[in-house]
């Protein structure tokens, strides 16, 4: 028997009631026709008013997203194409601009730039979709940088500081360590409630796997989403793969969540802009990249910020990456970027060569705002350190001329070598912030001046370990870490001394 309800449910209700409200009317539908197709790209004809960064169906099932307004014909990107798409086939505009589910289901998984997932597990459920091209936070939606992020590498969190919602540049040759670096400051958020995106952008897949993998096993993949766009995807994909990750990312910001950020890397990125460009003829500029190269990674990184506590109050902290040739750091697009962002932390050929690692040259290194946000504690204890090592470094340089050097000039030099020892760290290897406050106290309180460099190694890990085991927190008095520091030095000598 039908209950009260039902009849409001039927089909045949539903049916009348839209015929009810159906009217008849002209309706103008535009339908084009592909001419030609290949590289990733297809020009089409005879649709009048096709609009930058629309979506294009075709009829066989590819998709093409507008990168170019002719006057007689609109040139597409594909960002999916089946074996069926031939000159001749149909077209018509979606209405609709790209975009990707967004949400906590999609983190741990690994996804292309339009959510499809590559991990071989089901589609991200209960997400709501976002779009890829939407605009940065207005300025009065913003605050300013005053919360410090950690990215467990001594150097950067001492020397070089990032804040959350800074956009923090890794630049560096070829092989230098610029994604181990992003990688252990991913790493390092796990247990601190930052969320983070990885987008790998025209990279191999080996390589692709190999983060996947160390992200897993060093247990940061729960609250990471990896967004890859391989090195053999279409340009369009590789083209959309930053802007779809920082889509994800900035969900979360809005939801009043802190972010973080990678893209690996944006030369990679420039290089497929600057490709797609050329073969939709679009006038070459410096480099032969189009002109509005710059405006694209501006309109990128623009996006990241830290959101005002009326507005949320979340963040999202970007790390790009960008590859240099030869050390050329005045080229076109990593001058660009050094522009665009906050700072930038250089990694050098020659010191990775030396060992020395992470190979972070500090002279070329900056943070322009992350001062502002380090913790003050740790902010007093370092101090001059980084324009005295730098002067160390110019000392050293001096002395291999074999000059006769004064006693001051010698105690210097030997202390800069001890904060060289102390500043050496292995990858996959984040340190906590209240390590990095111990060992500064233990370097500028001079308890470590009587050691040898290489006893360094060994006292460090020692710090570590009374660290861990204590329950001092930056909050903590001085005179309590630096009863735990000579704690842990005394018990450092005393196996030293039974080692002997």
């Amino acid at each position: 028997m039908p209950t009260e309800a039902t009849p409001s449910r039927s089909p045949l209700n539903r049916l009348e009631a839209r015929l009810a409200g159906y009217r008849p009317t002209t309706r103008i539908r535009e339908r084009g026709c592909v001419l030609a197709v290949g590289d990733g790209v297809a020009w089409i004809g005879r649709l009048p008013s096709a609009a930058l960064d629309e979506v294009i169906t075709l009829e066989e099932g590819s998709r093409a997203l507008v990168f170019h307004l002719g006057r007689e014909l609109v040139g597409a990107i594909l960002l999916h194409q089946s074996d069926r798409l031939t000159a001749g086939t149909g077209a018509e505009l979606s209405g609709s601009r790209p975009s990707i589910p967004a949400g906590d289901s999609l983190l741990g998984r690994v996804v292309d730039p339009l959510g499809r997932p590559l991990d071989g597990g089901e589609p991200p459920a209960d997400c709501i979709r976002r779009e890829i091209f939407g605009p940065s936070a207005p300025i009065l939606a913003r605050s300013f940088v005053n919360s410090p992020l950690y990215t467990g590498t001594t150097i950067v969190d001492t020397m070089i500081p990032v804040g959350r919602g800074q956009r923090q540049l890794i630049i560096g040759g070829s092989s230098t360590g610029k994604s181990s670096l992003a990688l252990d400051a991913v790493i390092s958020q796990k247990g601190n409630g930052v969320l983070c995106v990885y987008v790998l952008i025209g990279q191999k897949r080996s390589k692709g796997v190999a983060i996947v993998e160390t992200l897993r096993e060093a247990g940061a993949l729960p609250h990471t989403t990896v967004v890859v766009a391989e090195a053999f995807e279409l340009p369009g994909l590789k083209y959309l793969a930053p802007f779809a990750g920082c889509a994800l990312a900035e969900e979360w910001m809005q939801r009043g969540r802190d972010t973080l950020i990678v893209y690996d890397d944006l030369s990679l990125h420039a290089q497929t802009y600057r490709e797609v460009s050329l073969i939709l003829r679009r006038p070459p500029g410096r480099e032969a990249y189009p002109g509005d190269i710059f405006s694209l990674h501006a309109r990128l990184l623009e996006r990241s910020t830290v959101l005002a506590a009326s507005h949320g109050g979340g963040s999202m902290t970007a790390l790009p990456i960008i590859e240099i040739q030869q050390g050329e750091l005045a080229a076109y697009i990593p001058t660009n970027l050094i522009s665009i962002t906050d700072g930038q932390i250089y990694l050098d050929q020659q010191l990775f060569s030396a060992g020395f690692l992470p190979a972070i040259d500090i002279t070329r290194s900056v943070s322009r705002i992350g001062g502002k946000a380090q913790h003050q504690r740790v902010k007093e204890e370092v101090g001059r350190m980084k324009l005295d090592y730098l002067q160390f470094l110019e000392l050293e340089l001096f002395t291999r001329f074999g000059a006769r050097l004064e006693a001051s000039v010698e105690a210097r030099i030997r202390r800069g070598r001890l904060l060289r020892e102390l500043l050496r760290q292995e990858r996959r290897a984040p340190l906590p912030v209240e390590y990095q406050l111990a060992w500064l106290i233990a370097f500028n309180e001079g308890m470590l001046d009587k050691k040898k460099p290489e006893e360094i190694a060994g006292v460090t890990k020692r710090l570590a370990a009374a660290v861990a085991g204590s329950s001092c927190t930056l909050e903590s008095d001085r005179d309590a870490w630096l009863a735990l520091v000579s704690q842990a030095l005394a018990d450092d000598g005393g196996m030293n001394g039974q080692q002997a």
